[in-house]
């Protein structure tokens, strides 16, 4: 009987110790407020017309993506243990609190992880540009206009050419502005295997994988034309973060190659398959016969009462099928933040860029909307941020911020009026995490 009752106690114990080395956390932000903007674009048609829009709503995600999510973490012995994390977009001041579009799943991951060796992980998962720049962005990836990196939109309607009157456009289209809604790399991709070394001498590596392949033969058109293509999404990224004292450097490159059925006439212009960038406004969907390189380039010194930070990317989306075909966009900023108080928070950037669109024939470039011009374009655009966080303890803060951004000299349409844009988005918020 005593050794029953010891048996059963060791085991007790034993499970009692299995259950302390696994943990579920869950952890979210809510962030709302008020939130206002003021949008100016001038016609790019002989009408030389001005566009002027105006919001002004309580919102929500001015600093922050409100977010609901759960991690887990076991402990497998060896120091190696498996993790999970699941994590959804909530928008606190809709009818749809859980979204279940393509924002809606930010990360949904499975991995293993060797202490002193590094991690890998499955699943829809953040790209290594948009890692390096959440640890080297003086804004922290606010929602709100004027950071020519992370060139998020929240709380106003980014420019687009369906916006002017004697135009055309369609969703999705990346070439009215320099500063739309996450056109400078791709956040996040679905089908993905991650890997992550430990720091060893100030170094830290990065890589991913994405791969959703699916090959299928497709019949030649006749007629002049051309079809072809296959259902081949693939891509990678490379990047490395060196850290020496007070220092912080990261270079990062990444790549994504989308190949699609498609067809076309004989002067290039596409009937069906044509090409989209991916993983534009944030979401994790891939393109469209697209082949897109991307780099991002940054460094951050930490002076004591402030860290300093300066930025590059780069990103070229070029037609699979015709290279000549291609947008490319390049923007450089620079930034400080400071706690001012022990509560008060600060900080600043100012950034500058060029985005450029060419074409091999007219109406070849698909994608932008209608664009009659042969050869390249360019158009400038720049914009600042200015933002404070007030801290009511470590999880809780109110915040103000306000962005501005513009683009200029700007014609893509062939003998068409120049167009600039002028637009600014300011919020006043509560934000907390959990």
């Amino acid at each position: 009987m005593k050794k029953s009752l010891f048996a059963l106690a060791a085991v007790g114990a034993i499970a009692g110790t299995a259950q302390a080395q696994s943990s579920v956390t869950v952890y979210g932000v809510m962030d709302l407020g008020y939130m206002g903007s003021n949008l100016r674009g001038a016609n790019n048609d002989n009408k030389q017309s001005v566009v002027n829009t105006t919001n002004s709503q309580f919102s929500s995600g001015g600093e922050s993506t409100n977010r609901l999510g759960f991690k887990g973490n076991e402990d497998l012995g060896g120091g190696l243990s498996a993790f999970f994390t699941i994590e959804s977009e909530v928008t606190p001041d809709s009818g749809a609190v859980f979204q279940s579009t393509a924002t809606g799943n930010r990360q949904t991951f499975a991995g293993l992880k060797k202490a002193g060796v590094g991690q890998f992980a499955f699943g829809t998962q953040y790209t290594t540009i948009f890692n390096a720049n959440a640890i080297t962005d003086p804004g922290m990836q606010n929602n709100m206009m004027g950071n020519v990196i992370y060139d998020k939109v929240r709380g106003g309607t980014a420019l687009t050419q369906s916006s002017y009157a004697g135009t055309t456009g369609t969703p999705g289209s990346q070439v009215f502005s320099g500063m739309q809604n996450n056109t400078s790399y791709t956040v996040r991709a679905n089908d993905m295997l991650s890997i992550k070394t430990d720091t060893f001498s100030g170094f830290e590596g990065n890589a991913f994988y994405v791969l959703n392949n699916q090959n299928t033969n497709q019949a030649t058109a006749s007629g002049g034309g051309y079809a072809g293509g296959m259902n081949n999404h693939t891509g990678y990224g490379l990047g490395v973060n060196y850290t020496w004292n007070k220092l912080l450097v990261t270079a990062n490159y990444q790549n994504f190659t989308d190949k699609n059925p498609y067809s076309m006439n004989a002067n290039g212009t596409y009937n069906v398959g044509a090409p989209s960038m991916n993983g534009y406004g944030g979401v994790s969907t891939q393109g469209t016969n697209a082949r897109d390189n991307q780099q991002y380039y940054a460094a951050t010194y930490d002076f004591g009462i402030l860290k300093a930070y300066v930025q590059y990317v780069n990103r070229k989306t070029m037609d699979v099928n015709n290279p000549n075909n291609y947008v490319a966009r390049t923007a450089q900023q620079i930034g400080v933040r400071s706690f001012v108080t022990p509560v008060v928070e600060s900080w600043a950037s100012i950034g500058t860029g060029k985005l450029t669109v060419a074409s091999a024939a007219a109406n070849t470039n698909s994608f932008v909307a209608g664009i009659a011009t042969i050869g390249s374009n360019s158009a400038n655009f720049g914009g600042f941020q200015l933002g404070t966080n007030y801290w009511l303890s470590k999880r809780t803060n109110l915040y103000a911020i306000y962005g501005q951004e513009r683009t200029s000299n700007q014609a893509y349409v062939q003998g068409g009026n120049s167009t600039s844009y002028n637009s600014n988005n300011y919020g006043l918020g509560l934000r907390h995490t959990f």
